[in-house]
């Protein structure tokens, strides 16, 4: 089915922006609310940001906010598909910004759905971003108990550099595996938690209402356009903008923790599916490629990519919330919506940095963001 007037929050955002071009591309109507944070856009957005500048001329701009019922109310107007991009995201922050995240998330999204339960609307499909996050340190295999899911770490073993996960009565090494979609939900920081609610209130709600509702569990997201200024999301634009300034890259835990990394146009193809197939109306969907990237590896490829010759530092530092490993089984979403990622990581981290170069080299917060962390006894 065919729809001609949506409406992405967060649409000026890295993933938004990128759909909200794809979607008017094909001739649909794209309403945009986005308040245009500084954290992501800078302090003069409507000048100096390249994602809302990339936009704003094709398509409705709302400048507005999530946490604002009449801005939602202006925002949904006549549109019959929602995709509900606009969240904090910051998995570090979450945890000393505990109210702010939760208004911004979890009460934005019950604004919304309250409006959608008692305004009669256009609105047909629901489209949430979720995240990995919700699946705390993810699924692993044991000799001895079968399929387990780890707890999160605790600030002792990290301490003593116990970096891999463990599980209560097992003896031998447990083996990383795929997280699918009906494995444990057990989130290790604020963020998750929120990511967790706002899919749950949205697969619950939007059915009583004669709503479809999909979900998508973005993996690490990255791609040209991604911001290079944020300090507490992404460590593909961390370490980006500390080897452009030339400074070294501190490699936290063993180098050895890993992500699964998936390319921007990917996520865009794979949200655009969610939206147009009515098989996908009710469903959540992991979004990734299946590979994990060891953190090192990835540092290494940057430096190769960039030519450049600062220091890596393994350090033992951690960060309290963090995962160890997680990447996505991606055989629900192949076999229901026919999606398989088209680009490698190797391939997309050359695009990526490719782009970076043309970039204005933008000042490092990144200390300044551990620094903080550090304060709030957070990191370690």
């Amino acid at each position: 089915m065919s729809y001609q007037n949506v409406l992405i929050t967060g649409g000026a955002g890295f993933i938004g922006s990128g759909l909200a071009l794809y979607l008017a591309g094909k001739g649909i109507r794209v309403t945009v609310l986005d308040n245009l944070s500084e954290q992501i856009h800078g302090a003069d957005p409507e000048h100096s940001s390249p994602l809302y500048n990339s936009i704003k001329d094709k398509v409705s701009f709302i400048k507005g906010t999530v946490t604002s019922r009449a801005d939602w109310e202006k925002a949904i107007g006549e549109n019959e598909v929602i995709v509900h991009l606009a969240a904090e995201t910051g998995t570090g922050q979450s945890m000393y910004q505990i109210s702010h995240y939760t208004t911004v998330n979890i009460g934005g999204t019950a604004i919304l759905l309250d409006i959608l339960a008692n305004k009669k609307t256009a609105v047909r499909k629901v489209v949430i971003a979720s995240s990995r996050a919700i699946y705390g340190e993810g699924k692993y295999s044991s000799e001895e108990l079968g399929i387990v899911y780890p707890e999160h770490r605790k600030a002792a073993a990290l301490d003593a550099g116990q970096f891999e996960v463990t599980y209560p009565g097992t003896t031998k090494p447990l083996k990383l595996l795929a997280t699918d979609e009906e494995s444990m939900i057990h989130p290790s920081s604020v963020y998750g938690i929120t990511k967790q609610n706002q899919e749950q209130m949205v697969m619950t709600v939007c059915p009583t209402l004669g709503i479809a509702p999909v979900a998508f569990r973005y993996q690490n997201v990255y791609g040209p356009g991604q911001s290079l200024s944020n300090p507490y999301t992404g460590i593909l634009s961390i370490f980006s903008t500390l080897i452009r300034n030339n400074k070294p890259i501190n490699i936290f835990e063993d180098g050895k923790e890993s992500r699964d990394f998936v390319f921007i146009s990917d996520v865009i193809r794979a949200t655009f599916l969610g939206i147009e197939k009515e098989e996908a109306n009710g469903q959540v969907f992991n979004v990734g490629t299946g590979v994990a990237v060891p953190v090192l590896e990835v540092a290494t490829l940057l430096k190769e990519f960039y030519k450049s010759e600062v220091p890596l530092t393994v350090t033992g530092n951690y960060r309290l919330g963090d995962i160890r490993h997680n990447f996505a089984d991606m055989r629900k979403i192949e076999r229901i919506l026919g999606f398989k990622p088209a680009v490698s990581f190797r391939d997309g981290l050359s695009l990526f940095t490719d782009w970076v170069t043309g970039q204005q080299v933008q000042a490092s917060r990144y200390e300044a963001s551990i620094a903080e962390m550090k304060s709030k006894g957070l990191m370690k």
